[in-house]
């Protein structure tokens, strides 16, 4: 039974009398799952708080304050540096916590959010679907199995944890009010809470749509689709979405099929709407990542555009007058000044933009549809792309240098000015490609030049060139490839999962993220990949002119290379690692969260990596992957989150965990050696994502075949054998064959002592139980 518990103290009545009675009023559950229900389901604030202390006493925060001051109420601004207090009480140490907690209710709200909109509408437009992952797919929704407790069977199943979601948001959100919490290590703890609700939250968003728009269920083999400027067909009207939520745009394909215009109009999207597009009708381009936003729109090809949530500009408004694009806002969280045209005929409202109005307010998804396509097909007749003359712009530049400061990457924009002013566009054109389209340099243009346009302008040819394949997002992974992949993942005989995720903010060249992945792959380890990096990673041909998901297969397998989908499919890649242990081990999974993740963190080699990240909502993910016991490496950008989880392998007594077999405390080596991480270069981010895939629960064999790879890309980017070598060799069945003289003289010289291969556990209360796998 499900439902609101009462407590009477006593209560007496002609045929009963009690003491302390406690009545559950509520829904009765069918009860059709025989697993038994484990200790935390929907667990509150603080009922994990002992495995996230597990966590934070191995895995220390260490704290970047971008300032020192806390300017969060009236008392304020107040000095927090050299051990001060603020006037609340509250110490630098606290407050960093409490902007990390702030940064992670955030991201879980916009998932939050997005998935109450998308349950609701799905289930008012197509009814109380039954939920269908795919026919190899039988645990349909492991995150909400282990949070929730409950097998969701149809839509409206997900309303309960999306509720219990909604309710810890508003728990921990409401720690970070002046007065509340006042420990860094509680407030972490509240972080690390309320982003496993994200990925709880995630996984309800895709597992609706997944059901109810029929996109792809776990599907290897799911379409190649277009992506990258060049792929649009800029003769035909073009609509183009933004955002993270696809019902509008999938209203407009339905608009188009239903009116025989399919052929006749390109519908295209930028960031994760994109994916969803082409998951719901393979035909939708994709224009690229969250960087190519500006780009895109100063160009003018789009004719309307149409905005979700998430992930759009605030000035998107603005750069659309400048090209005549309509703009037409969909969401109650990107209303933009707009009036609300949601009531209004369509006629109406589309006579007002082809008058000239801005843009309109439209809340009803199937009125969009149809006054977008008409509105495009019209406004393609009349609007006229402005061409740029990129030379004359850039003789206005004066070599001030404010740009260069600006910019994040340091890029040489005046270099580039002054070569174009006298007719070489070529370094303009360079810069172009290492652009994360944040259009800062324009701010401080005392020229007022259209730095981010003449750019694109430099590189047109480039960007009419500019047309990949990506594999159309796949959804879950199927429970028998976790069958096929379980035992040599947790024996360590294929050396580990990587997930390349997160936002294109990058501190070098998109290309770094698709030639890591290429390192991965060739070394037979397990990618997978969503949202904005699964397009750069598209973009991106060998000497063949090949991406990479035209190179490999799309399994979630050794080698392969698996585009789960949006930011929201990033739960899928949580929930592999989850079903690897309900699956291949057989652990209890319902309400089972702290055994699960204490499986995860010591047996199963998974690393995600956020090379580019910049949201709250990535902060949440990787904080939320972090609890399940998964590191994750941030690029050079992520140091401004302004905390990370760091181990310390010098200290012997933060790698102590329990010997499930015996109940005795031995020793480990230092792995996964962080949580979260920020490594300065794609050098080291490599061999870091090698080293964290090392687990102690892995066979010799496997350990050696992680050491081999471990030690080939040290020596290969540092040029030298790891100085930690010593520490992951538990036994001498541990060192790689072909190493084994060169690894003794080491061991030798550091007076190495062989130790025993423990069955670990941070959890106490798993020791003396049968042996687990």
């Amino acid at each position: 039974m499900k439902g609101t518990k009462f407590k009477i103290d006593e209560f007496e009545s002609d045929l009963i009398k009690a003491t302390g009675l406690e009545i559950t009023v509520g829904r009765i559950v069918e009860e059709e799952w025989e697993e038994i229900l484990g200790p935390t389901p929907m667990p509150s604030v603080t009922d994990l708080r002992k495995w996230d202390f597990a966590l934070l006493n191995r895995y220390k925060p260490m704290y970047a304050p971008l300032c020192d001051l806390c300017c969060l109420c009236t008392y304020g601004k107040c000095d927090l540096s050299d051990g001060k207090k603020g006037a609340c009480g509250i110490d630098i140490g606290a407050q960093q916590g409490r902007i990390v907690l702030l940064a992670c209710c955030i991201g879980a709200a916009a998932h939050g959010g997005h998935a109450r909109h998308i349950v609701e509408h799905l289930i008012e437009e197509h009814g109380d679907m039954p939920i269908d992952m795919g026919k190899n797919v039988e645990v349909e929704a492991p995150l909400v199995r282990l949070i929730a407790g409950i097998m969701p069977k149809k839509l409206s199943d997900l309303l309960e944890p999306l509720e219990y979601a909604e309710g810890e948001l508003m728990h921990s959100l409401s720690a970070t009010h002046t007065g509340q919490e006042g420990y860094f290590t509680d407030f972490e703890s509240k972080a690390l809470h309320v982003s496993m609700t994200d990925q709880l939250l995630m996984e309800i968003a895709d597992v609706a749509q997944i059901s109810a728009l029929g996109f792809p269920k776990g599907d290897p083999g799911a379409p190649l689709v277009d992506i990258g400027f060049g792929s649009i067909d800029t003769k035909k009207p073009v609509i183009l979405c933004i955002g993270h939520n696809v019902v509008p745009g999938a209203e407009v394909i339905n608009y188009l099929r239903d009116h025989d215009l399919y052929d006749k109009v390109e519908v295209a999207g930028i960031c994760c709407t994109a994916h969803d597009l082409t998951r719901y009708d393979k035909g939708a381009k994709i224009v690229g990542p969250l960087s190519k936003q500006l780009q895109f729109v100063r160009t003018g090809i789009a004719d309307v555009i149409i905005v979700d949530e998430q992930c759009v500009r605030a000035d998107v408004l603005q750069e659309a007058r400048k090209t005549g694009a309509a703009v037409i806002a969909t969401n109650d969280k990107i209303c933009l000044g707009l009036p609300d045209r949601t009531k209004d005929s369509p006629k109406d409202v589309i006579d007002n933009l082809l008058g000239g109005a801005p843009g309109a307010l439209i809340l009803d998804a199937e009125k969009v549809g149809e006054v977008a396509v008409r509105t495009a097909i019209k406004l393609s007749e009349t609007r006229k792309r402005r061409a740029l003359n990129v030379v004359k712009e850039a003789k206005k530049c004066i070599q001030c240098g404010l740009c260069i400061r600006e910019c994040h990457n340091n890029l040489d924009i005046p270099r580039g000015m002054e070569k174009a002013a006298k007719g070489d566009l070529s370094l303009l054109s360079e810069i172009y490609e290492l652009c994360i389209g944040c259009g800062r340099c324009e701010n401080v243009c005392s020229k007022e030049i259209p730095i981010v346009s003449l750019l694109g302008g430099a590189a047109k040819e480039i960007t009419r060139k500019e047309r990949y394949k990506v594999r159309s997002g796949r959804g879950p992974i199927q429970d028998t490839e976790i069958r096929n992949v379980g035992s040599p993942i947790v024996l360590g005989e294929i050396p580990g999962v990587v997930a390349f995720v997160g936002c294109p903010n990058y501190a070098g060249s998109s290309k770094e993220i698709a030639e890591m992945a290429e390192i991965f792959l060739s070394r037979r380890y397990i990618v997978t990949t969503s949202g904005c990096a699964a397009m750069d990673i598209a973009m991106y041909k060998d000497e063949e002119g090949k991406t990479l998901y035209e190179k490999y297969p799309g399994n979630f397998d050794a080698g392969c290379l698996s585009n789960v989908g949006s930011c929201v499919s990033n739960a899928h890649i949580a929930g592999a690692a989850i079903k690897i242990a309900s699956i291949f081990a057989h652990r209890n999974l319902r309400g089972n969260y702290e055994e699960i993740a204490d499986y995860i963190l010591n047996r199963v080699g998974a690393v995600g990596v956020a090379w580019g990240a910049m949201s709250q909502k990535a902060a949440s993910i990787a904080t939320g992957f972090n609890r399940l016991g998964v590191p994750v490496i941030l690029g050079p950008r992520g140091a401004k989150y302004r905390r990370t989880y760091l181990g310390r392998p010098d200290k012997s007594e933060d790698w102590m965990v329990y010997n499930a077999r015996t109940g005795e405390k031995v020793q480990i080596s230092p792995s996964p050696e962080y949580l979260l991480y920020v490594a300065e270069s794609k050098e080291e981010a490599i061999v870091s994502i090698a080293k964290n895939c090392i687990r102690p629960n892995d066979t010799t064999k496997g350990r050696q075949i992680k050491l081999t790879h471990y030690i080939d890309l040290h020596k290969r980017y540092f040029g030298k054998m790891p100085e930690d070598i010593a520490m992951y060799i538990r036994t001498e069945a541990d060192i790689p064959i072909t190493l084994k003289a060169e690894i003794m003289k080491i061991l030798k010289a550091e007076k190495w002592e062989p130790r025993i291969t423990p069955d670990p556990t941070l959890l106490e209360r798993l020791c003396r139980k049968k042996e687990v796998k």
